[in-house]
């Protein structure tokens, strides 16, 4: 199955955040219990946020459209030597036709386009849907991180990367 990204726009922003809430309670909500995935939608993934990430954090985020569909959204971040795979969500009627593989190509080729030495990504331990995806694309666990985010919460996340001169 083949996806489009589709840069989101300011206007755009009330729209990504609906789509934010229905995908993080329906991939988090049994790993971390609706009110984290609360917390974090409303510090992460609100308009205010959005505004901040993309205006002083060098964030861009992506509708991922399919069949004029939109049937996901992706962020990503450049950064000096690296491509930051910040977020990566399908809606379960997207999900096992290979449309997250397509978005991955589509990403490593802007991060090789860009002249990124690796795209790097972080994910919870207790992901193993998005772990095997990962994996099967040739992503390579780096390192075990786990990150304070106030209210008492933290993200126990592994830390995948893929060098794009190796492909690997």
């Amino acid at each position: 199955m083949e996806g489009e990204l589709i840069e989101v726009s300011k206007k755009q922003y009330k729209e990504l955040e609906a789509m934010c809430l229905e995908l993080w309670h329906d991939a988090y909500d049994g790993l971390l219990g609706s009110r984290q995935v609360g917390y974090m939608l409303e510090k992460f993934q609100s308009e205010k946020a959005f505004e901040k990430q993309m205006s002083e954090e060098n964030y861009r985020y992506y509708f991922i459209v399919c069949g004029g569909e939109r049937a996901g959204y992706c962020a990503l971040q450049p950064q000096k030597d690296a491509l930051f795979l910040s977020k990566l969500y399908l809606a379960a009627n997207f999900r096992g036709k290979n449309l997250a593989g397509d978005i991955l190509q589509k990403i490593l080729s802007f991060g090789k386009k860009e002249g990124k030495e690796k795209v790097y990504l972080t994910v919870n331990k207790e992901n193993a849907r998005a772990i095997r995806a990962y994996e099967k694309f040739g992503f390579v666990r780096t390192q075990s991180i786990v990150t304070d985010i106030g209210g008492g919460y933290v993200m126990d996340d592994y830390v995948y990367e893929y060098n794009l001169k190796t492909g690997e």
